[in-house]
């Protein structure tokens, strides 16, 4: 599912990834954890392709067997929005679209027929409890309804591998256990992958596989 080797990352002089080798499988649950600097966000970042493997000459990142490193960038936009879906802390929802509107996002840039985009839309928001929300505006959701818009937008283009970046950090208590647990079912009703950045110990632990970062290397 994705293989890395001697991931580094150098911002100028400032070395954040030290050779980071990581090899997930499928439908694997696996939390990152470390203090704040580690290189926690940055590893998700090049994992999740928003960001480049700096410059070495046997850095290597495979995803579903494509060697990420090759591809130009309208190929790696492509490959993005078709296998990965993105989970962020602040939810990055568009003010100005409904809930059904941001989850059809990257499906109408997948080129999806509207019909069929809005069809799936609303299936997975039903799904995750917001069969009333269709309409709702990002401002007129709670912060956990917000985190579940977000949520079905990553699942939309049916991706192989979610990428998470403390989904729970600016959630309540309830709202948090609620997505930690929905993180399970998805992987069991869809078969998703996911990569899982987090501060929450509970998250960490509930995860299969936890591996943590100290000083831009994984440590266990």
């Amino acid at each position: 599912m994705i293989k890395a080797k001697n991931i580094q990352k150098f911002y100028g002089d400032l070395q954040v990834l030290k050779g980071v080798d990581v090899h997930i499988q499928e439908k694997e649950i696996v939390s990152i954890v470390g203090s704040s600097g580690a290189g926690k966000t940055t590893l998700l970042q090049i994992l999740g392709t928003l960001d480049a493997v700096s410059a070495t000459s046997n850095s290597e990142l495979l995803i579903n067997n494509t060697d990420i490193t090759k591809l130009k960038d309208k190929e790696l936009a492509r490959f993005r929005n078709n296998h990965i879906g993105f989970i962020f802390q602040f939810h990055q929802l568009l003010p100005e679209f409904t809930a059904l509107e941001n989850v059809c996002i990257p499906a109408f840039i997948k080129k999806t027929p509207r019909a069929e985009a809005e069809k799936r839309a609303k299936e997975l928001l039903n799904f995750l409890g917001l069969e009333k929300r269709h309409q709702h505006k990002p401002n007129e959701l709670s912060g956990g309804e917000q985190q579940r818009v977000a949520v079905a937008r990553a699942l939309i283009n049916n991706p192989s591998i979610i990428f998470a970046d403390e989904p729970s950090g600016n959630l309540d208590s309830e709202s948090a256990d609620n997505l930690h647990q929905l993180f399970f079912k998805l992987r069991d009703e869809f078969g998703q992958t996911f990569v899982i950045v987090t501060h929450n110990q509970e998250l960490a632990d509930m995860a299969d596989r936890k591996l943590v970062m100290v000083d831009g290397q994984i440590t266990s």
